[in-house]
């Protein structure tokens, strides 16, 4: 099987002014990147639709994606409303990243139930088929567990047939499992701590290669047809990767081999990270890379690199 090409997107986070907003967008289109993701929380960061809109109507090539949104903050048809129009508004750049919602402080701040994440799952698994189904059908009637819809019909129609990627992230087994089975993007995620930080036992390269192994599994004949996805928290440009590591590995908590091999950080000159993603590719199959904000500039040289 041959690879897949690399994909670059990279997540922003808020601004203060419209201006801001417009200027980095229009940045991250300059430095080569192929998608724009926005976060989906309350206490930061902006909408993701209005933002990615934004997004869209000043740009002319990349593409544009929530990353990712919290299922319980809104019904899938309303979603589905949502997701519709911005596909046609952007002429089909719109990439739709969703999971289970994890952040506790966010369900407790707006009196929103925050259920066992197995329950989170469950209404997750419900509703990703019925938003496709509101995408591609009709009338759509269902009578499920958690949602209910009766002869309902969303317009306007995606542009993107048979509909707009559906990305579906996690670290856990369960989640990545229904990536498999629903998502054409699967987004390999470190779990997360209710305080918001990643577990940074879970970002090692033996975890990574667990996950996709669970993902393999689920998918079954499915498996070449999905584009995996990996967020790189780190991104450090230096001309010492074995001395940085060692730096990060007190911070991390990791050895520093760990941290070398993790498939969450990049660390070295721009030819060195880009050595290190093509390994990894080969390695694990992932080609689409995201990065924090963080790494917005420096990023940037890899993605010359590997495009060179």
């Amino acid at each position: 099987m041959s690879e897949r090409p690399f994909r670059f997107g990279v997540q922003l986070r808020g601004v203060n002014t419209g201006q801001e907003w417009r200027e980095k967008c229009r940045r991250v289109e300059a430095l080569g990147y192929d998608t724009l993701h926005v976060a989906d929380h309350f206490p930061r960061g902006l909408g993701p639709f209005a933002a990615l809109a934004t997004a869209t109507a000043i740009t002319e090539r990349i593409r544009v994606g929530p990353f990712v949104l919290a299922n319980d903050f809104r019904h899938p048809a309303m979603l589905a409303k949502e997701a519709a129009t911005l596909d046609l508004l952007s002429d089909g750049r719109l990439e739709v990243g969703i999971g289970a919602g994890w952040l506790r402080s966010e369900y407790e701040a707006t009196g929103i139930p925050f259920d066992r994440a197995g329950v989170r799952i469950d209404r997750l698994a419900e509703a990703i088929p019925l938003i496709k189904r509101l995408w591609t059908e009709e009338n759509v009637t269902m009578q499920g567990r958690f949602y209910s819809v009766n002869e309902l019909s969303i317009l306007p129609r995606p542009v993107q047939a048979p509909h707009p990627p559906v990305m579906v992230g996690g670290g856990g087994q369960r989640v990545l499992s229904l990536a498999a089975h629903h998502a054409e993007i699967v987004a390999i995620n470190p779990r997360a701590t209710p305080e918001g930080a990643p577990d940074r036992s879970d970002i090692t390269a033996e975890v990574t290669a667990k996950k996709l192994t669970w993902v393999r599994e689920a998918a079954g004949e499915r498996f070449p047809e999905l584009e995996l996805n990996i967020v790189v928290l780190r991104v450090d440009a230096t001309d010492d990767r074995e001395a940085r590591a060692h730096q990060l590995a007190e911070e991390l908590q990791l050895t520093p081999g760990e941290v070398l091999e993790s498939p969450h950080v990049l660390l070295g000159t721009p030819d060195e990270m880009a050595d290190a993603l093509r390994q990894r590719r080969s390695r694990y199959g992932i080609s689409y890379i995201s990065v924090t904000e963080d790494g917005l500039e420096p990023f940037a040289a890899v993605i010359e690199r590997i495009a060179r």
